[in-house]
């Protein structure tokens, strides 16, 4: 078989093993460990040792600890609390783009939001966020490897070219609107944490996605892919209430994982890059996952998804709006101080 048809038939395969075991173990937030298997596997290579998931494991319950610390400022200092995200939001940017750690920089950006947000519903309700997101890493590494043996990476394309680092500049900048993307979420998932948290994730999601793409494509890009994702989202769901069973859910997410895929590795040819169709992927787990629970509950699946993804249109409308503006204000900042350093002595310097 091609690479790129074992790339394809890894990560389809991964993710839907890693659904059907998580909801066959009942775990919360079952849609997470479809989710990580995606982002974690979608980088071409073999998956984690033993001793690195371990590592990762310590990684996430450090990073993921910071939310909890931050519970006890929220309820007694709000408005230091909320500088101290601030700070944690562009550090966590920050890391994801001058240092190229993005699992790191999104796992921080989690911690300083979704954990402290969790925590002013409950302490409880935090740690157990915390021990669904830890479920959710190690079940999707443990089904990435029982499916690595099956479709290999061949020994001379393991090694993967480093990614061009930016300048300090432009990380700086990069950062700054990420930041900008996800506090003023965060500001609102904390007026009602249970309804806004989907709506967080999302942010988390467009924050790490705008720091791959400039202004030129961020509306075509952002506003784009959560179109697709919501219209497949749709469709999936339809195509689920022909048998609604655990097999169905999990053939439907191997052929969804495999058109995905596809067009991730180009198989299938596509005038977006990979980021535009991994964001497609997270955002139809992330409209997903709460509608299967509210059917679990009883719930108006329907009223709750078109409720869900008008928020979401709402949010990747403002991130839009805030990469347009940063690059405005960064352009004629830099329009404004290069005639000065090609002439010094023009009256206007």
């Amino acid at each position: 078989m091609q690479l790129q048809a074992r790339r394809i038939f890894r990560l389809s395969l991964t993710t839907a093993l890693a659904l059907a075991c998580a909801y066959a173990l009942r775990m919360p937030l079952a849609f997470l460990a479809p989710l990580f298997a995606f982002m974690l596997m979608s980088k071409p290579g073999p998956p984690v040792g033993v001793k690195n998931l371990f590592g990762l494991v310590l990684l996430v319950l450090g990073t993921l600890g910071v939310g909890l610390m931050l519970i006890p400022l929220l309820q007694e200092y709000p408005v230091v609390a909320l500088l101290i995200v601030a700070l944690g939001l562009y550090f966590s940017s920050y890391v994801t783009v001058n240092l190229g750690k993005a699992l790191v920089g999104a796992l921080l950006t989690v911690g300083f939001t979704m954990i402290s947000v969790a925590g002013m519903v409950s302490f409880v309700l935090a740690t157990a966020v915390i021990q669904a997101l830890v479920m959710a890493i190690v079940i999707s590494i443990v089904c990435s490897w029982l499916v690595y043996p099956w479709f290999p990476e061949d020994a001379a394309d393991n090694q993967q070219p480093p990614a061009p680092q930016s300048g300090a500049e432009q990380s700086t900048w990069v950062a700054l609107r990420a930041t900008l993307i996800v506090l003023p979420v965060y500001f609102v998932a904390l007026t009602n944490p249970l309804m806004y948290m989907p709506i967080l994730m999302k942010s988390v999601s467009l924050a790490q996605q705008s720091s791959l793409i400039d202004a030129r494509s961020a509306g075509r890009e952002l506003l784009g892919s959560t179109f697709l994702a919501g219209c497949f989202a749709v469709l999936f769901w339809g195509l689920l209430g022909i048998s609604t069973n655990l097999w169905m859910f999990f053939w439907l997410m191997l052929l969804f994982g495999v058109y995905f895929s596809s067009k991730l590795y180009r198989l299938i040819p596509s005038r977006f890059p990979a980021s535009f169709w991994l964001n497609v992927a997270i955002t139809m787990l992330i409209l997903l996952g709460p509608a299967v629970e509210d059917s679990a509950n009883g719930k108006d699946v329907y009223m709750a998804f078109a409720v869900r993804m008008g928020l979401f249109f709402a949010i990747t409308f403002y991130a839009v709006l805030a990469v347009y503006f940063l690059e405005y204000l960064r352009t004629r900042r830099i329009s404004r101080v290069t005639p000065c350093s090609r002439n010094p002595e023009m009256p206007v310097c």
